[in-house]
């Protein structure tokens, strides 16, 4: 008898009618997404971006089988209206979403990126921040935030110290005498903590991230995860801090006499070295304590990958990587977001799918684009009102293209970015009366000389305003009804 069955167990295993169901099956297994996304996170702090100084070996293994793109940008410089833009698929002028709202109230029953997998049978979970919640008072107070319940199957907050943690502090702002104490709040301090991962935000984030994994491997998944670091304050286990020790080691950008003499009033950001009152020692302290931030989010990003590979689904799991802007370190002695320049406006993007080799892509792409161009990866139709491009051609063809240029806002200082392939325009208010900056980034790619203002470019300039008038009118069109007014 027991010959007998394990016969039968062969037939029907070497069975073609068989073989054709389990092809099939496969064929129309759905793909899993776990889209993890750092805060205030600029692609040069990744050492697959080329950072020589901080090493970030788990994101690199996302590059090494994915696609790294290399010119990505947010549609908003910071987080409220970035998060906002790509997980409801309108730009933030479209939807007036320009502050730390959910834009449930703008978008109505409209699904959002996640709802849209939801509605479609999958198990979708949220582990921190995806949608806006403050930071650092959000994660102390485990609260949601900005969140949209309608789009997740459930969600969790994941609680830390943030400022309070136990370790050695320093506040770096507007502290030139030392004697300012470790402060909270939106502001640049560094903790050498003590204890371990766990004692943080990110180090529960990235253990329930495992435990969902774990737990929902069986059935289709949107798991998103958001780590909260390097978003200041800069606190991470003292371990993190011993590759960039002593921080007078650390090489600052290089700076330029009368760098700021040609930039217009909005263009100068909003945290700088001479506002912040930030001297030498301080500014290399800032981008070690940022450096180390970032070492213990990658650490909880391998966290993750390796209960992903433990799960045994990896090979139908979409894995992405992102930020929902970048972020300025020391750079025209600008610090932090805001600005419309290539720091602050361009993210780290890598979308690893499998069955698709590694490759890099170079070709201008936007975050609103993750929208439809997962849908289509997981076989699903995305609503037409969706302002976003589907650029899954890219994972095949780097080359391809969808894009001439790539937009974004800064409604903190009222501007508008349109980033070419060879030009970086930026406008500050819809009439450009703010003033203008134009930078050559084939002869200029760090931004230092604006063209704007010299006779030679004024056709150029004259382009350019006429392309962003026309971008603004298209990124209005769109289904909502609203009627944003101008400023």
């Amino acid at each position: 008898m027991k010959h007998l069955v394990i016969f039968l167990l062969l037939f029907l295993a070497s069975s073609p009618q068989l073989a054709v169901a389990q092809r099939e099956k496969s064929k129309d297994e759905k793909l899993n997404v776990l889209f993890i996304i750092s805060d205030d996170l600029t692609p040069t702090a990744l050492s697959c971006y080329g950072n020589k100084v901080c090493q970030t070996p788990n994101i690199d293994s996302i590059a090494a089988r994915g696609t790294l793109f290399t010119r990505a940008f947010c549609q908003g410089t910071y987080c409220g209206p970035s998060r906002a833009s790509f997980l409801s698929g309108y730009y933030p002028h479209a939807t007036g979403v320009l502050g730390y709202r959910s834009p449930r109230p703008k978008i109505g029953d409209r699904a959002t990126w996640p709802q849209h997998f939801k509605n479609h049978g999958y198990h979708t979970a949220r582990v921190s921040k995806i949608y806006h919640m403050g930071v650092p008072g959000g994660i102390e107070k485990g609260s949601h935030g900005a969140d949209d319940p309608a789009s997740w199957t459930e969600r969790f907050n994941c609680k830390g110290p943030e400022w309070k943690a136990p370790g050695d502090g320093e506040t770096l702002e507007n502290n030139p005498n030392g004697k300012r104490p470790v402060v909270g709040g939106n502001t640049f301090v560094v903790v050498q903590a003590d204890g371990d991962d766990l004692v943080h935000s990110d180090g529960k984030a990235a253990a329930k991230a495992c435990q969902l994994i774990e737990q929902h491997k069986d059935k289709s998944f949107f798991i998103a995860v958001g780590f909260v670091r390097p978003h200041v304050p800069f606190v991470a286990p003292r371990k993190y801090y011993k590759p960039f020790l002593p921080y007078s080691k650390l090489e600052l950008p290089e700076k330029i006499k009368g760098d700021w003499d040609d930039i217009p009033k909005p263009g100068i950001n909003y945290k700088t070295s001479k506002n912040m009152k930030m001297d030498i020692r301080k500014q290399k302290k800032a981008i070690g304590g940022y450096y180390a931030s970032v070492a213990y989010m990658d650490a909880q990003v391998g966290k993750v990958l390796d209960a992903l590979k433990k799960s045994g689904v990896a090979d139908k799991t979409i894995v992405i990587f992102t930020s929902d802007h970048g972020y300025h370190l020391g750079e025209h002695d600008f610090w932090a977001k805001v600005s419309l320049r290539d720091e602050s406006a361009m993210v780290p993007l890598i979308i690893s799918v499998p069955g698709k080799k590694p490759a890099v892509c170079k070709s201008l792409t936007e975050l609103i684009d993750l929208y439809p161009t997962v849908s289509k990866l997981c076989g699903l139709k995305f609503p037409k009102r969706i302002q976003g491009q589907d650029i899954s051609k890219m994972l095949d063809d780097p080359s391809h293209t969808v894009r001439k240029a790539a937009f974004s806002v800064a409604p903190m200082r009222r501007g508008f970015l349109l980033r070419e392939d060879q030009w970086s325009y930026i406008q500050y208010n819809e009439d450009a009366s703010g003033g203008i900056e134009l930078f050559d980034m084939k002869k200029d790619p760090k931004q230092y000389t604006n063209l704007a203002n010299k006779s030679e470019y004024a056709e150029v300039v004259k382009a350019f305003k006429k392309k962003m008038a026309a971008k603004l009118a298209e990124v209005r069109t769109n289904d909502l009804g609203i009627k944003y007014k101008k400023r």
